[in-house]
């Protein structure tokens, strides 16, 4: 059953009044400085991910390239890696949490504003996926840990074992010690977020991860929550991030980013800003690492990070291009 036809004649719909505000409070308000897209020729298929996935960014514009739509391309590049046992920050082969269990968080987001996530989900492969299916036929914007997970497979998901024996290795050596740190640009390389335009011009995103290594159960991070990990706003642009979640939390930064190029600022110029709205909450601290990318209307990117050391991958007709981002703190 379609999302709209649910909420046309289900007697849920009352469940459904608390994601219907939020998705609608995405659409009403309308720019204020807008940048131009006046011009369409700045607006082509492109496609972009934190760090040097290229993989990842290769598959979305293969589909960019066919014709595909935005979002298509957004699932189908992230599941790359989500299938790659070798990242052990995302999906299959993840890096548990202190009790052993691999969680998987995501988020995904069309061009009309329609969102879907899952949270602290285990078990499924795939969790772009079924946020989607949370986004297409359900009442809602999020579903969580074994909720998140019975829906999967009413969905036609499979069970799959997500603990590799490399991870399982990796935190059973953690487990003496039990010292719990940020690592920069290691631990913290926790994330793919992508944002692409298709040849209408329309932007999606997604972002998916396993979390932090050997978190406290149940902790959910940026990754999954619409504003914080991701936004998008087709009249605009959109934003994704990856790092030390809980900052990125604080100050809701892909919304920011998303408003301050809706003020007229560049996405580099609102990357930027983003971290330094960051830093001010943090004064005097230094020991954890924060990216955020974004995407005009245009095909104009941005990117910016507290250390040195995040890049993000780019693909356009031009080719694959790996850009290294400037930093806020210098080396």
């Amino acid at each position: 059953m379609k999302r709209r036809k649910f909420l046309k004649n289900s007697s849920a719909v009352t469940a459904g009044l608390i994601s219907v505000p939020i998705l609608a409070s995405c659409q009403e308000t309308k720019p204020e400085k807008s940048i131009s897209t006046a011009n369409s020729e700045g607006i082509k298929p492109i496609a972009i991910c934190t760090w040097d996935f290229h993989n990842a960014t290769a598959k979305a514009w293969k589909v960019l390239k066919d014709g595909g739509s935005s979002l298509d391309a957004i699932e189908q590049g992230v599941m790359i890696e989500e299938a790659d046992v070798n990242n052990q920050t995302v999906g299959k082969g993840g890096r548990p949490d202190r009790d052993g269990n691999v969680t998987l968080d995501a988020c995904i987001m069309d061009k009309d504003s329609n969102c879907g996530a899952v949270l602290c989900m285990q078990n499924i492969a795939h969790p772009i996926s079924v946020a989607r299916k949370v986004m297409e036929d359900t009442p809602h914007v999020m579903l969580a840990g074994k909720g998140a997970e019975q829906f999967a497979y009413e969905k036609g998901f499979e069970k799959t074992n997500l603990l590799t024996e490399q991870s399982k290795k990796e935190w059973l050596e953690w487990k003496k010690t039990s010292k719990y740190e940020t690592i920069i640009n290691i631990e913290n390389h926790d994330t793919i977020g992508m944002l692409a335009i298709d040849k209408d011009g329309d932007i999606a995103g997604g972002c998916t991860t396993s979390g932090m290594s050997y978190k406290f159960a149940g902790r959910v991070g940026d990754s999954p929550i619409i504003g914080a990990g991701l936004f998008v706003d087709n009249e605009i642009g959109g934003a994704t991030a990856t790092g030390v979640g809980e900052e990125v939390v604080r100050t809701v930064g892909s919304f920011l980013i998303v408003e301050l190029m809706r003020q007229g600022k560049s996405p580099q110029e609102a990357c930027e800003e983003g971290v330094k709205r960051i830093m001010a909450k943090n004064k005097d601290r230094e020991d954890f690492q924060i990216g955020f990318i974004a995407i005009n209307k245009n095909g104009e990117t941005g990117g910016y990070c507290i250390h040195p050391g995040f890049s993000y991958s780019m693909f356009t007709e031009e080719g694959q291009i790996n850009h290294p981002s400037d930093s806020y703190l210098k080396a």
